[in-house]
């Protein structure tokens, strides 16, 4: 695949209404054939319905109408499936790159934008009928190419083809490479037994996560305390609870209740009772669920050649293997122990005076960090929050990634969206003028919509055989609030760093020029996906991007004050030791359930707790393992990641980008040398060649020593 000259040309005065429309006529013959008709129904929907998709990108467009959706779905799976008959029907004395590798990718790259298209709606639509449809398809197409994936027919035309060792450019190589594990991984290579076994571990392993976090939702258990009992919390979260006869408050074990306690209340043992209570959720019920799931998660590894659980999780990571996250675990760990010592020893001063001898427990933690914080630090985040206006903000980071990254961005007016205040945007080289790609913002809740932040891919960046392209589209689902006459809402702090962290996600995805779809967008390495994110953050707390996003609700002209700036800054630090040790502690408990046989969770716990705690045992009679759905699904063997790519991006911050301000030179190498690279090399050895070393945990350190108590 490559790049056509003809699809580089400058935009006129980086007008997105002028844009040249990408075309998919004469691609490989094979995929040519297939896809055509997909992307000529596609075309008649929108034809038909007079929608208008954004200039230059005809294959993404989410406003379709339930029978749009079912009908696209359709066409999907057919087309899918003709171009998987027609691999498999090439000769095994003709087998070239050409009409094996090339058909596979250049169908992934053209059927992503239309599969989204088809169940994106669940999330954002505001029609009901679109959701249902959407959600109903998405099972439907998931089924298909799950199936696709157990080929045996095209399994082994694809294994014969790599056999050969055909010299083919590294990124289609690496595509190669991943064809065949997707089939391996569903057990292609081995016996019809033990093929047959892979898929009923499978199905067993889902039926069992399925159980786990369905006992959590279902879990009814609460309590119920007296008015001073629960003194310290605020009057507002009180008359939010329900009262018994007796006047007794019932207080459920949802999070926002159990962390409201621990964080407000003023009594030890309420807090206590409390812990012990959201500890021991589930207990009978979901231990024995997952010692039964992680048995079959072991048994599964071992069907695919692998020793454990968590060898085959961090297979295709930049981690590679258990040891080494458990070695990265530690030595943060190890590096943070004196200052957690500090820490913890300002807790116990703080909370003798309160209330005397008792002795103190993990379940103080919480509120004892605030109650700190709020005698060190003159913060009132409820003040903080009318610097931020949404628009301000917004502009603010567009300001600082086309300062830092080398972009223009446009806002693109006349195409359709899905709801009124959805706006979308066209993003643009600032040296060359080419377009690179668009995202989407959908930033206010409503009723029906997804309920969480994130970014989510539309379509991905791509080059085909006929040197034409493929942009990537992105777009970003955020929650914020208007007011009760429609007006946006100002962000608090937590908020505006979100947007930062979730806006590193789309500059990420258009900043990947990967040739494969199967490695552009935010399809790299999860151990580096949320690197650029955490990078990015890290502006937050500067007062140069702190002045420049802030501006008083009702005089934007009057930005934060130099002294709130420095404080947020400090703020961010604080007690970080403790609670990087807390999340350690049970990364660590992840890692070993995953990589080691017949683990005792009890003990497990119980050993590690105070190891890693400070001395601090856990909670009496709770083990977590009976209510910890991260190591159950999402993120099994894999809880490390997210502070791995905040150590990471630590390093990346102050080795490169130290000063605070952006730095274009500096921006535009990570963008070149790292971003742009996408998941076709390794991640590892892109960071090492951007940084002139190995990542370092030193910074990560560094920092927290630098600005702690």
């Amino acid at each position: 695949m490559s790049e056509n000259d003809e699809n580089d040309k400058k935009t006129q005065g980086s007008n997105p209404k002028k844009l040249k429309l990408v075309t998919f006529t004469g691609a490989a013959g094979l995929l040519g054939l297939a896809v055509s008709f997909a992307i000529f129904a596609f075309n008649s929907h929108k034809q038909k319905s007079k929608k208008k998709g954004l200039p230059g990108c005809n294959t993404v467009f989410v406003n379709l109408s339930a029978k749009e959706i079912l009908d696209l779905a359709d066409e999907i799976i057919s087309k899918s499936t003709r171009v998987h008959d027609a691999v498999a029907l090439v000769p095994l004395n003709k087998l070239s790159y050409e009409n094996v590798v090339l058909p596979l990718a250049e169908l992934e790259a053209r059927l992503l934008p239309l599969i989204q298209c088809c169940v994106v709606p669940k999330m954002i639509s505001p029609q009901d009928n679109v959701r249902k449809a959407s959600a109903e398809i998405e099972l439907k197409i998931d089924a298909h190419l799950l199936s696709c994936r157990k080929r045996e027919d095209v399994y082994r035309v694809i294994k014969i083809y790599a056999a050969k060792g055909e010299s083919i450019a590294s990124e289609a190589k690496c595509f190669l490479q991943c064809l065949v594990r997707d089939f391996e991984h569903n057990g292609l290579n081995l016996t019809t037994t033990k093929r047959e076994e892979v898929g009923r571990l499978k199905d067993e392993i889902d039926e069992l996560s399925l159980r786990y976090v369905q006992n959590l939702n279902e879990d009814s258990s609460c309590l119920f305390f007296t008015e001073a009992e629960l003194a310290g919390l605020p009057v507002e979260f009180l008359q939010s609870l329900d009262k018994t006869q007796s006047k007794e408050f019932k207080l459920t074990l949802e999070s926002s209740h159990v962390a409201a306690i621990l964080e407000l209340c003023k009594i030890a043992k309420t807090r206590k009772t409390v812990a012990m209570a959201y500890g021991k959720r589930c207990g009978d019920a979901n231990i024995p669920v997952l010692q039964k799931l992680v048995q079959s998660r072991h048994r599964l590894a071992r069907l695919l050649g692998y020793a454990h659980f968590a060898d085959y999780a961090l297979d295709h990571r930049m981690s590679k293997t258990s040891t080494t996250v458990i070695r990265f675990l530690e030595d943060i760990s190890s590096s943070l122990t004196d200052l957690a010592i500090r820490e913890f020893s300002i807790l116990k001063d703080l909370k003798r005076k309160e209330e005397g001898d008792l002795p103190f427990g993990v379940e103080d933690l919480l509120y004892y960090i605030k109650r700190v914080e709020e005698l060190q630090f003159d913060l009132d985040f409820g003040d903080i929050r009318q610097y931020f206006p949404v628009s301000l903000v917004l502009s603010g980071i567009f300001k600082i990634c086309q300062d830092l990254f080398g972009i223009k961005i446009e806002e693109v007016t006349e195409t359709d969206v899905w709801y009124y205040d959805v706006q979308a945007f066209a993003v643009f080289d600032s040296g060359s003028g080419k377009l690179l790609g668009y995202f989407y913002l959908d930033m206010f809740t409503r009723e029906g919509k997804f309920s969480h932040s994130c970014v989510v891919t539309l379509q991905n960046n791509a080059l085909f055989s006929n040197g034409s392209c493929q942009i990537p589209v992105a777009l970003l689902i955020a929650q914020f609030s208007k007011d009760g006459g429609g007006e946006a809402m100002p962000l608090g702090f937590s908020e505006v760093v979100n947007l930062f962290h979730e806006f590193g996600h789309v500059v990420q995805h258009i900043c990947n020029r990967a040739s494969f779809a199967r490695f552009s967008g935010l399809r790299v390495d999860p151990d580096f996906r949320e690197i650029p994110s955490q990078l990015l953050e890290n502006w937050c707390y500067e007062s140069f991007t702190l002045k420049l996003i802030s501006g008083y609700r009702q005089d934007i002209t009057k930005p934060l004050v130099d002294e709130v700036c420095k404080t947020l800054k400090r703020w961010r630090y604080s007690f970080s030791a403790l609670k990087s040790l807390q999340e350690i502690l049970y990364c660590l408990f992840d890692q070993r359930i995953y990589s080691e046989d017949d683990v005792d969770f009890g003990q497990l716990i119980r050993s590690l707790h105070p190891k890693v705690m400070l001395g601090l045992p856990v909670v009496e009679g709770t083990n977590p393992a009976s209510c910890f759905p991260r190591a159950v699904i999402g993120s099994e063997a894999t809880c490390y990641s997210r502070l791995w790519s905040e150590v990471f991006a630590a390093d990346i911050f102050a080795s490169q980008f130290g000063d605070g301000h952006p730095n274009l030179y500096m921006g535009l190498q990570f963008r070149d040398k790292v971003l742009a690279q996408g998941g076709g090399k390794e991640a590892m050895e892109l960071l090492t060649s951007f940084l002139g070393r190995e990542p370092s945990t030193q910074a990560y350190i560094e920092s927290r020593t630098k600005y702690g108590l």
